[in-house]
């Protein structure tokens, strides 16, 4: 439990301080002041400055923060600027850079969770490997008194054809079969010991959900693939953006769900959930630990970047009407839209961490197998 606790935390702190340090590069670049970054949340522990910038350690070791110089004059900050210091130090305050400027600062933090992901995704393929699909569909078992069972089909086989169809996919042998319910099929199997042989098999129209229409289980075969390092980040980048896309579909389809049926989907976890994943994939090994985090890195990003206020999709928005309309939105306006978006995030946090509470105190898993 304890080193679950460590690894969930140290988690949290490794995602957010990636983030916040692609807004603190960024600033920096620009030449725009970094006040404090600081690692966890405060109330300050410690802090010391080093040029014109603090670095602090905070008390609740939770991910970090950056504080930019005139950043609530954007409408999003949380220290007041004085008009005289305004005046005096003009060029180096965040809201009076170029919309450009402030878009990138901004968007530069989920930039960076997604190159986490891509970086670990990519040493995982290169050091690692990834699992390829074979063609080599095998019988793991059989339903006693099923179909399969009274066909002579025994565990191990390996299934060649079936009506003359080569067989290469588990999917592909489901859906011929799902075609054929109550008609009779020709399989052609090979054995270790018999060899190879055809046998005949009718699956059901009815049967048990959790036996199937044969009432065989089967699997796939699949092969380790190192890439070459030079290859790895092109396919780590490939392989982000299709889970960024699985991802951002399932965020609509969540929130889909609460909203229409006033209900969280049952394969959604909250931190309650996602710390009992994280004890999971410890005992699994080190890579499933890094193939975690740039999951999470990836769904950070994702979240990140919606145009909720509160987020840095809230900022990113009220920068970009700022650009099309060259006007500042108004500093209530946006303050107010800020706090409405982090009242609504947070109730949307509380409502999923009472999701996984209740599945605690019902024993059920908290992450469905």
């Amino acid at each position: 439990m304890l080193v679950t606790i460590i690894v969930f935390l140290l988690i949290l702190s490794v995602l957010v301080l990636v983030h916040e340090a692609g807004h603190f590069f960024s600033a920096k670049f620009f030449g725009i002041k970094v006040e404090e970054f600081g690692f966890g949340l405060p109330p300050r522990a410690f802090g010391k400055k080093f040029g014109e910038t603090i670095y602090s350690i905070n008390w609740l070791p939770i991910g970090g923060f950056v504080k930019l110089y005139g950043e609530d004059e954007a409408g999003s900050g949380s220290v007041k600027v004085s008009q005289k210091e305004i005046k005096g130090d003009l060029s180096r305050a965040f809201f009076a850079r170029p919309v450009w400027q402030r878009f990138i600062v901004v968007f530069a933090g989920v930039f960076m969770n997604f190159v986490l992901a891509v970086t670990i995704i990519s040493v995982l393929f290169s050091a690692v490997g990834v699992p390829i699909p074979g063609n080599k569909v095998t019988v793991d078992a059989i339903v006693k008194g099923s179909p399969a069972d009274k066909s002579g089909l025994k565990v191990g086989d390996w299934v060649l054809t079936i009506n003359g169809t080569s067989i290469t996919s588990t999917t592909q042998l489901i859906t011929i079969t799902k075609q054929h319910l109550g008609e009779k099929l020709e399989l052609k199997v090979k054995n270790q010991k018999l060899g190879t042989e055809t046998l005949s098999i009718t699956p059901r129209k009815k049967y048990p959900s959790n036996e199937g229409a044969m009432g065989v289980a089967i699997s796939q075969n699949s092969t380790i693939k190192k890439y070459p390092w030079f290859q790895a980040p092109f396919v780590g980048t490939k392989e982000a953006l299709s889970e960024t896309g699985a991802i951002a579909n399932g965020l609509v389809m969540i929130v889909v769900q609460i909203f229409t049926k006033g209900s969280v989907p049952s394969d959604v976890a909250g931190p309650v959930g996602i710390a009992e994943l994280t004890g999971t994939v410890v005992g699994i090994g080190p890579a499933a630990v890094l193939s975690f985090v740039s999951l999470l890195s990836l769904n950070l990003a994702i979240i990140n970047v919606l145009p909720i206020p509160a987020l840095d999709g809230g900022r990113l928005l009220f920068i970009l009407i700022e650009g099309i309309f060259r006007k500042k939105v108004n500093q209530k306006i946006e303050g107010y839209a800020h706090a409405i978006g982090m009242a609504i995030l947070l109730i949307l946090i509380a409502l999923i961490t009472l999701h996984d509470l209740f599945r605690v105190f019902t024993g059920q898993p908290l992450i469905p197998k």
